[in-house]
């Protein structure tokens, strides 16, 4: 049980994004960012606030399984005016002189294209990848790929153009891609424990939550991506030499075995979870890697 309450605050850092409150604190020697779940008073829920923060840990530590590079975070607790709250401590990798640029702000510097920074229209972010000078665009097409079949895998709604990106160190003036941050809206964070009961127990509940929502924020020609409909189609070749990448390097009982590790979260929560990510591995994941497979073998 950590309680970040007596942590030393970071006067003169701030955080901006619309997902709950922010604070700058130190810990053991290290500089985090405070993330609290935003409130779900005005959300169709029983939960006065989101779990906003356990899926920022869960999701951002299964992507560090995969291989894929995320910030390190920590659950634990913070008291304000008297009530304790959860909480999800993440590094801040903004330090000793490295500065996030976020894929918005890459996309205002492709002077030529037509679009503005906040638009998530694919064809628009892959043209912004090959155009930027940041990253090797090669390389940042893979990024992008692998973070999107993983976004798919744990269900998040709202990998925008603000939060994924670019770490500049302004003392060797060179670039690299950020770990990857914002992961509060994977694994249904709005769900209260009457929703999760209904997906353990039914079915048709369960598969609304994979093959209906969530979408990706992510759009073609104007609609938000349907994940399970676009990866079964297999049409981008990109995408598809992506889940060729991660596929395979979903390991279940290595996730679950730390889902059921992961503290202050209750048996029924652990249980949703555990169920949720499988499912989505099993009816997407799964298939459209098969699906591909099958296609190269064709080839």
């Amino acid at each position: 049980m950590i309680d970040f309450t007596q942590c030393k605050r970071i006067i003169g850092k701030a955080y901006n994004g619309a997902n709950g409150k922010k604070i700058a604190i130190e810990y053991e020697g290290q500089q985090y960012m405070l993330k609290f779940s935003p409130s779900a008073k005005e959300k169709s829920t029983e939960l006065s606030y989101t779990n906003s923060c356990f899926s920022e840990h869960l999701a951002s530590s299964i992507f560090n399984m995969l291989g894929i590079p995320a910030q390190e975070t920590i659950l634990g607790t913070f008291e304000v005016r008297g009530k304790e709250k959860f909480v999800c401590a993440c590094t801040d990798f903004t330090v000793d002189g490295k500065v996030l640029y976020d894929f918005c702000s890459i996309k205002n510097t492709v002077i030529d294209s037509e679009h503005n920074g906040s638009g998530t229209e694919l064809s628009d972010i892959l043209e912004t990848i090959e155009k930027q000078q940041f990253v090797e665009p090669r390389l940042l097409l893979e990024h992008f790929w692998n973070v999107f079949i993983v976004d798919a895998f744990l269900g998040n709604f709202d990998r925008h153009n603000g939060n994924w990106g670019f770490i500049f160190n302004s003392i060797s003036q060179t670039s690299e891609l950020a770990p990857i941050y914002d992961c509060g809206s994977c694994l249904l964070p709005q769900a209260d424990e009457k929703i999760m009961q209904r997906v353990l127990k039914d079915e048709d509940e369960l598969n609304s939550r994979v093959y209906q929502f969530p979408t990706s924020a992510i759009k073609q020609n104007g609609r938000k991506i349907n994940y399970y409909d676009f990866l079964m189609a297999a049409e981008n070749s990109d995408c598809n030499e992506a889940i060729i990448r991660i596929a395979p390097k979903i390991n279940m009982d290595q996730i679950t075995d730390f889902i059921d590790k992961v503290p202050y979260i209750s048996q029924l929560q652990k249980e949703f979870y555990e169920k949720y990510i499988s499912a989505r591995y099993e009816k997407i994941i799964l298939p459209a890697y098969k699906l591909v497979m099958r296609r190269c073998e064709q080839e």
